[in-house]
């Protein structure tokens, strides 16, 4: 996924006990998370339930975010997000605005080849979400549909793949938008993602009608040969290994998705 750059201003963060302040400005520096006790990490802010605002504080909060400041805490290191749109977010990272991307990032043969990727903290399936009614069963049927997704994500690949044409918006709550008004025919998305929108919205309007793709796992990005990629992958060991990340996993989605 990726975005436009608009930097989180004092934001404050709860995460496992421990209240981060996510301020805005932040330097471009050399990247040097180490030197500087600050860990960058750009996120989109509007991914619920992995990185997004609490309706009734306006904190930013998430797995995601949780799962970073558990890393950054493991590092020593305080944490300064930097909200940024999907579609530009990988373009921040290589401009130095962040150390890191904290967004579920799909683990895939292009990202590797240009980015350093961490150790997955997430394993999930996608799914495909129809108008409640649809006759669209199977992913043999999108061929020819129009399909609303971020246009870099890898949903976005999974629906070209399939012969839909995509529809590029911003993020899954636009595309449901787009959905629901008949402009668009299918919007495919992480499984959890989906699953949190229907609890928590109560949306009838829409279903999930089919699984589509293979499990995929989720990390980390960083720029290709960061010395800080190690580190991090040393403390997701760590977090796995003490129980924190099923910890968290647990409390956003009732079982743990960290493996």
């Amino acid at each position: 996924m990726t975005r436009v750059h608009k930097v989180a201003g004092a934001l404050a963060v709860a995460a496992l006990g421990v209240t981060l302040a996510a301020c805005g400005g932040g330097s471009e520096g050399d990247g040097d998370a180490a030197a500087s006790d600050v860990l960058r990490v750009g996120t989109e802010g509007t991914y619920s339930p992995f990185t997004f605002h609490d309706p009734e504080s306006n904190d930013l909060t998430g797995y995601d975010v949780e799962v970073i400041t558990a890393v950054a805490d493991e590092l020593g290191l305080e944490v300064e997000f930097f909200e940024t749109q999907w579609d530009a977010i990988f373009a921040g990272l290589e401009a130095d605005r962040f150390d890191v991307i904290a967004n579920q990032v799909t683990i895939n043969p292009e990202r590797e080849e240009l980015y350093d990727l961490s150790s997955p903290y997430t394993v999930s399936t996608g799914v495909a979400v129809v108008p409640t009614g649809s006759a669209i069963a199977s992913e043999a049927d999108l061929s020819g549909l129009t399909s609303a997704q971020s246009s870099t994500s890898n949903w976005a690949e999974v629906a070209r793949e399939a012969g839909a044409d995509v529809e590029a918006v911003e993020g899954f709550t636009q595309a449901v938008t787009l959905l629901k008004q008949g402009r668009v025919d299918v919007t495919l998305n992480d499984n959890l993602a989906v699953l949190d929108y229907l609890t928590t919205s109560g949306d009838t309007d829409v279903e999930v009608a089919f699984e589509v793709g293979e499990p995929s796992e989720q990390a980390f990005a960083l720029r290709k040969d960061s010395p800080l990629t190690a580190e991090i992958d040393g403390a997701l060991e760590t977090l796995r290994d003490n129980g924190t990340l099923a910890e968290i996993s647990e409390r956003w989605f009732g079982e743990d998705v960290s493996s």
